[in-house]
């Protein structure tokens, strides 16, 4: 760990939610930084119902899976990340509400990556989403840059991340509460 590592306190339990455009690095973030059972994945969701993860088809299906799955987790007492874009009020509301309802506190993290950063890694990635809805999401985006949005939607904590080099040095610090 260098001495400039960011260091990210999260409460276990908790619901971690990701948020940022396709291709910004948050399933890879989320493999490398929590165990796979943690993670509830919206591509993976779609991909279970519909045999294609890129199949927007079934979001509402896998949507509502994925929400299934995080209350089960959560009555059990566990830490859970949704790895989904999340760019609209109307997505995340749904994760702060289950944390409330479980008592346990609500984490953003936000990857708030300059455009050309994201548009590059998603030309490389092995599901390429269209540069246009790529687009869309770095514009919505943009409306959560410098507001205190998320914490007045409830989040009890946000973390923006916004260097890709310095993404590389991030250590999460996980306190039981």
């Amino acid at each position: 760990m260098t001495p400039d590592a960011i260091v990210i306190d999260i409460p276990d339990p908790s619901v971690v939610v990701l948020i940022g455009p396709a291709g910004a690095g948050k399933s890879t973030f989320a493999a490398e930084h929590f165990a796979p059972d943690e993670v509830l994945s919206s591509d993976a969701f779609r991909a279970i119902i519909a045999g294609d993860e890129a199949d927007q088809r079934v979001t509402g299906a896998a949507f509502r899976a994925l929400g299934k799955a995080l209350e089960r987790r959560l009555a059990g007492g566990l830490l859970t990340v949704i790895d989904a874009t999340n760019l609209k009020p109307a997505d995340r509301r749904p994760w702060i509400a289950a944390a409330r309802r479980h008592g346990i506190p609500a984490v953003a993290i936000v990857f708030d990556l300059p455009p050309e950063v994201v548009h590059a890694r998603n030309r490389t990635r092995g599901r390429v989403v269209d540069a246009d809805v790529v687009d869309q999401h770095l514009e919505r985006l943009a409306t959560l840059a410098g507001s205190d949005r998320l914490t007045a939607e409830g989040f009890d904590r946000v973390v923006r991340l916004d260097d890709p080099v310095a993404i590389a040095t991030v250590r999460l610090d996980r306190t039981r509460g």
